[in-house]
This record gives C-alpha cells, sequence and structure tokens, in this order.
C-alpha cells in the first residue's frame, strides 16, 4: 500500500488532498494543528497526527516508510510578522526536506505570488525573471523555501516537484471568496479598479490533481517547477457576479480608484505596524495590487511534462464552494 504524508492536511488543499488521497486507496499520514478538522480527517479513513512542523525528530519518524511527502503547509497571509512567516515557511520546508527520505518523492507547493510586481503580467512562464524585491514577507518567504529545494535537489539529488498554483479557492477555503464575502454589506461590494483585470484562479480540486500527477511524473521532470490554473482567464468581475448569482445574493459593484485604494492602504499599515495588535488591516497595499491588477500564467510546461488538465471548471467550483460555504 503506497503510504503518503500530506503537511498542512487541515487546509483546503491538504484536506481535499487527503480525501482523494484515501479514496484512491492510499495509507495516508496526515499533519496539521487543527485538532477539529482532524476528527474529521480521522474519519475520512486517514491517520491524523498534529504536529509542528519544527519537531524535527518527530517528523523524520513519521516519514521514514512514505512513498510520496506532499508538502502544502505554508503560513499565508498579505500581513504579519517576517518571523512567524520565517518560521513557517522557510524553516517547516528545511525540516522537510531533512525528513525525506532518499527514495521519497517529495512535492512541494509554493506560490506564483513570487512573480508579482504590482504591474499587469500575462502569460507568466516559469522562468520568468523576478521582481528584486518581493512582493511582502509571504512572497519572501516562499521564495527562500523554493531556494532550498533547489539547494537540496543539485547537492544531494532530492526528488522533488514544485507545483505554482494561482489562486486556490473551494470548500475549507478561508482566504480567498470568503475575505472577498466578508467585505460585502447588502450586495455592495467595493471593487478596487474596474473589476476588469483578467486574472486565474484555480479550483482546489485540479490542484490536488496536478499534484498527483507531479507524484507519478517521471524522473525526468524532477527539480522542476509548474504553474498551475484553471486554464480559464476570466475578468474578475466576472467572476463576482457569478459567485453572488450562485449565492443568491444581489451584486452591486462600487468601483473604487487604485490611487485611493492605495493610499488608503498605506495609511492602514503605518496604523496597524505601530499599534500592538496581531491583527491584519483591511486592506494592503499587496492586496489592493492583486484586486486591481491582471496576471494571467502559462500552464503549458505542466500540460506537456505532467499532463495536467483541470476537470472543473470556474463556476462548476464556485458552484461547490457555493454549497459548502451555505451549510458553514
Amino acid at each position: 500500500m503506497m503510504v503518503s504524508v500530506v503537511t498542512g492536511a487541515t487546509g483546503c488543499l491538504g484536506l481535499s488532498l487527503t480525501q482523494r488521497l484515501v479514496a484512491n486507496g492510499h495509507e495516508v499520514i496526515a499533519l496539521g494543528r487543527n485538532e477539529q478538522l482532524g476528527k474529521m480527517i480521522t474519519q475520512a479513513g486517514a491517520r491524523f497526527i498534529a504536529v509542528d512542523l519544527h519537531e524535527k525528530e518527530r517528523l523524520k519518524k513519521i516519514a521514514r516508510d512514505a512513498q510520496t511527502i506532499f508538502h502544502c503547509a505554508a503560513l499565508s497571509s498579505p500581513w504579519g510578522r517576517y518571523k512567524d512567516f520565517y518560521n513557517a515557511n522557510v524553516l517547516g520546508t528545511q525540516h522537510i526536506i531533512e525528513a525525506t527520505p532518499p527514495n521519497t518523492r517529495l512535492i512541494h507547493v509554493s506560490s506564483p505570488s513570487i512573480y508579482f510586481n504590482f504591474t499587469e503580467q500575462h502569460n507568466i512562464k516559469e522562468d520568468a525573471v523576478l521582481p528584486i524585491k518581493p512582493a511582502n514577507y509571504y512572497v519572501k518567504t516562499k521564495l527562500l523555501a523554493e531556494s532550498l529545494i533547489d539547494k537540496a535537489h543539485h547537492e544531494r539529488g532530492l526528488n522533488v516537484i514544485t507545483i505554482r498554483p494561482r489562486a486556490i479557492f473551494g470548500p475549507h477555503d478561508r482566504a480567498i471568496l470568503p475575505r472577498i464575502l466578508q467585505n460585502e454589506k447588502n450586495g455592495v461590494l467595493a471593487i478596487i479598479g474596474t473589476g476588469q483585470n483578467i486574472i486565474d484562479i484555480t479550483y482546489v480540486e485540479n490542484v490536488v490533481e496536478s499534484l498527483l500527477l507531479a507524484a507519478q511524473a517521471d524522473q525526468q521532470f524532477c527539480g522542476k517547477k509548474y504553474n498551475i490554473t484553471n486554464a480559464e482567464p476570466k475578468a474578475l468581475i466576472t467572476i463576482l457576479s457569478e459567485l453572488f448569482r450562485t449565492l443568491q445574493k444581489p451584486f452591486k459593484p462600487k468601483f473604487i480608484p487604485y490611487s485611493l485604494a492605495k493610499m488608503y492602504a498605506a495609511s492602514l499599515e503605518k496604523l496597524y505596524s505601530l499599534s500592538l495588535t496581531d491583527k491584519e488591516p483591511r486592506l494592503t497595499r499587496y492586496s489592493a495590487a492583486v484586486l486591481c491588477m491582471g496576471q494571467t500564467l502559462n500552464i503549458e510546461a505542466a500540460q506537456k511534462d505532467l499532463c495536467y488538465q483541470p476537470k472543473i471548471s470556474i463556476n462548476q467550483g464556485i458552484e461547490r464552494f457555493a454549497m459548502w460555504y451555505q451549510r458553514t
């Protein structure tokens, strides 16, 4: 029986992946910190272990018999302390690398936010020139994690494939669509810019598909990195109106100029960094830019090397998300 280890198993991606691996007959060791979701994972047929990625020796024992390790755990937020991001994303990845046995395939989940340079960017390929200054602490630490992966691959032949999935949404997503819905009042939703910016988003099950394909991919693709999307670039306003229609909510977009949103976000950031709160500002300069700029990725490499093809459309994904969202 195939033994798979999943880190970040209580997050949106890790949870979907764990359920899919169990359904495929794998023995799954699911690592996470949310004990409540851990119970759900145990009921689904996986073995849940509450573990911190800093427990190096424990991780080595857990991963000893694994054929595949899926590293989905990350601290993802547009705001927070550098130390927290560094501990989760850099040290966490280092400890997973150290715990990976010699013949085990490691699938590392990175992020295409590393490409973001506060301008419109379309059809970005994996080898695009990266901005000199990373957009925020999350991006900076995801880049550092990738460099650790590269180093281990080159120096000791770590059997690894990295994927960079764009804007994952679906059941148990707390980051993308719920954040937008939080800001809606009686159907009125503030939209930065015109809402006509063309973006990629990716339904979680399609990302799971890419992870399973990467796990089975030929040895020649080790060390490579792959962009993953739904391959359906759409205007932000189109996605949002579909979301509100599916949730049977009225949709009244209120457009705010980017220059204004940027100033507002900058003053909020100043205020929050001076105060002693760990709370996230309602808007950050990064979030304002991401919501207003178009960004699409080229996924030809994943299509060619991994035979990746998204199976669930954005609209089908929105329907599945809405069913889950209305239940919670």
